[in-house]
Parts: C-alpha cells; structure tokens; sequence
C-alpha cells in the first residue's frame, strides 16, 4: 500500500457514501451548530470529542492557508494524549510539501505511515514533530469556500492505515460543512492581526519620531531666546513658525503614540480614592495646554466647588482627556473665546465638563464624535489641523473607569464636551484598554 494516497471526492461520491448512523447525527449536529452561528471554537471542540466514538482520532487541528497558499498554520488542535508539540500557532511554509498538493488539487490526503512518510521526506519539520509525538497515520482535507482552499482540516492516530475511503468520504463531508464558518473566522483573524500589526508600527515611529522632534524645539527654543546669538526680527519670526509646526507635529505624535498604546493594550487603569481633582488633573493640565490656548487668546474661567472632596480616579489617565478636551476647545473654539471648565459631584457621579465658543456641531454630527480617526466633516471645521484621535482614546479612557463621554452644542453657539465618572468607581469595570 502506497504510504501517501490523494482521494477525489466529488458530490457523487459522497452521496454514495454509507455513513453509520452515528456519523450522519454528527454531520446533522455540525449543520445545527453551523446554523446556530456557534463559534469556530465550540464547533471543533464538539468535533474532537465525537470523532473518536466513529474513528480513530487521537488528535484533530485546523489550520489557515495563508499568503496565497504559501504558508499554513495552526489555528486549533486537540490532542488526547501527552506530550503536545505540534501546537497552535505552528506555521509552516508549504512549498514543496505535500500538503501543497492538497490545496492545489482540492482532494484529502491520507498517510497510512508517517514514520515511513518521514524517511522518504527528511526534510519535513512537521512529520519530524508529529512522529515525535507518536502519530503514524493522518487523513488531511481542504476546507474549500467559492473553489478555493482557505483552510486545512486534520485527523490523526497513533496506529498505522487508520483511515479508509469511507473515512476520507466522511472527512470531506465534515469538511464541507464547515468550510464557510472557518472562512469568517479565518477573515476575523485576519483582520485582527492586521490591526494590531498597524498599531505596532504607528507605535514604533511615533515613538522614533517623539524624541528628535522634542529636541529640535530645545534648539529653536534656544535660538529664540539668543543663547548662540542674536537673531534679526525676519529671522526670529521664521524660528517662531519652525516652533509652532513643530508644535503641531509634536501634537500628533502624541495622539498617535497614545492611541497606539490603548490599542496595543499597554495602558492600564491605576486609580486612586484621594485625587486632589483640581491639583493634581485640572491644573497640570492647563499648564500642558497654556501655550495654545494664549496663542488664540482664549480666556479659561473655572466653575469648581471650593469645598470639592477628594475624588477616585486615575489622574494621568483623566489628564489625558482633559487636555484633548482643552485643546479641541482652543483649536476649535473663537479666537478670545472663553473656555470654561466646570466640575459637577453629585448623585453618585463626577462630571467634568469643557465648554467653549464657536461653531460647534449639529445634532446629525453628533453621531460621528468619539469614533476612531473620525473628523465632523464642515468647510470651517476641516481646515482646522487635527487627527480625529484625541476623542477617541478620551471615549476609551472613560469606559475604562466604567464611565462615559457626552457632547452637547448649539450649532454656531457653542459646544460642550463631559467626561462622567461613577463616584466611588464601579469595581470590575474594565481594567486595560486591551
């Protein structure tokens, strides 16, 4: 017998099959738990355990092919016995291999002996592992979605010749149920890991680009203040716009490199019960903003009870908020506008509030506030500099203390932005960003 034997299973062989009864309960179980939109997950699990009362199965897996079928790896595997080696996550490339035939003919595989397998084939790392781990025979099938194989269902034993054409048939039939659920979970996984590989490297250069941004305005700063000479009016005047560009870009790092944080569930909420609201939040973060704000002329005038009581929070996280709320209000707001900060504590709850003059948003933008990289899309407002950022990660540091993130405005008039956080905090809210 051949040790490696490919099977063509069309829908003709596999009306012809004569599956056991229980075999045809399991695929009709599949098709339940497929229709019910179970996870991938609970699907393959069920699969593991059933399989060994109709068939050898002393471990089942699933793996994505990826990079246009140049690479698969391990997405799910179930062993029953110890010690596990081959395990998810496991990638593999596949050329050469024979599992590259699978994908590119469509049709299961069968291997009826794997340590004979792995001397004709001394270069597969993969047979190498799973004949350390004991297996000696596996029925390998294309999980096939629109003619195209996405993903690569296992079975494997630890005895040799453990699977025949009917088991290849009933393999297939398991295959084809699920091939369309692995398809959206492979897709999900995907997008997933785009994501995070996005936000790593928005991570990486924000951080690279922080420090020789902040040491180029050292040296304007330097510049300005005739510490290496000094400067004509026309030459001061050019060092002050390099300064407030590189202001801006500096900005924009910061939004980047925290939004990159959050994402990459690198922020964690460390709070506190005795913060010193006004000391140790507002004020700091008047002094981070100052500079801008005076820029534009904006007055701050502060609505804060004078008797206010220590407060729980996280102040650094708070900070953050308060001053994307202040400088949205100065970039945003009338030049000599006032910007008001106000404090509220009451009912159980803390609501800081920044409110300023200017164009504010109507009741239809509302909805787009808060969302990542969102901008309200008006003449006025677009030709404002700004990312779309500082909302977001302000929305994401408020539902971390088991809070929430308000707007109000009167279009033209004014707009105002509330942060509210339970008083004490709600224990077993979320803990990170991630």
């Amino acid at each position: 017998m051949d040790t490696v034997r490919y099977y063509t299973v069309g829908a003709a062989e596999l009306g012809r099959a004569r599956f056991t009864d229980r075999q045809r309960e399991i695929l009709a179980t599949i098709n339940e738990k497929v229709g019910a939109r179970d996870s991938l997950e609970a699907v393959l699990t069920f699969l593991a355990e059933k399989l060994r009362e109709v068939a050898p199965c002393d471990r089942f897996s699933l793996a994505f092919v990826e990079e246009d079928g140049r690479r698969v790896v391990s997405r799910y595997t179930r062993a029953f016995y110890e010690p596990l080696l081959l395990k998810s996550g496991y990638a593999e490339d596949l050329a050469g291999s024979s599992l590259q035939d699978v994908i590119e003919r469509g049709t299961p595989r069968v291997i009826s002996d794997l340590a004979e397998y792995g001397r004709k084939h001394p270069d597969s790392r993969s047979t190498r592992i799973l004949a350390r781990e004991g297996v000696r025979s596996s029925l390998t099938c294309p999980l096939m979605v629109d003619g195209r194989a996405v993903g690569l269902l296992f079975r494997s034993a630890r005895v040799p010749d453990a699977y025949d054409e009917l088991q290849v048939r009933f393999h297939t039939a398991i295959a084809e149920r699920l091939g369309q659920v692995v398809e959206k979970a492979y897709r999900i996984e995907q997008l997933a890991e785009a994501n995070r590989q996005y936000f790593e490297l928005l991570g990486f250069v924000t951080h690279e680009l922080k420090s020789p941004l902040g040491s180029m305005l050292m040296d304007a700063g330097l510049l300005i203040d005739g510490y290496v000479g000094q400067l004509e009016e026309k030459q001061l005047e050019l060092v002050r716009k390099m300064v407030a560009k590189g202001r801006y870009l500096l900005g924009l790092v910061g939004d980047y490199l925290e939004l990159a944080r959050m994402e990459g569930g690198q922020v964690s909420l460390h709070a506190r019960s005795d913060v010193n609201l006004v000391e140790d939040v507002v004020e700091p973060a008047i002094q981070i903003v100052g500079a801008q704000l005076e820029a534009r002329g904006g007055r701050i005038t502060r609505a804060i009870p004078p008797d206010l009581p220590p407060v729980e929070l996280d102040p650094s996280l708070v900070k953050i908020v308060l001053v994307n709320l202040l400088s949205n209000a100065g970039k945003y707001g009338h030049e000599d506008g006032e910007i008001r900060i106000g404090v509220e504590l009451e009912g159980g709850r803390l609501r800081l509030a920044v409110r300023n003059e200017g164009e504010g948003f109507t009741p239809e933008q509302r909805n787009q506030l808060f969302r990542k990289f969102s901008r309200l899309q008006t003449p006025t407002l677009m030709k404002k500099s700004g990312t779309g950022v500082g909302l977001y990660t302000s929305w994401r540091i408020a539902h971390m203390h088991g809070g929430r993130m308000d707007a109000e405005s009167e279009h033209g008039q004014w707009a105002e932005f509330t942060l509210t956080i339970p008083q004490p905090l709600v224990r077993g809210t979320e803990a990170s960003s991630g």
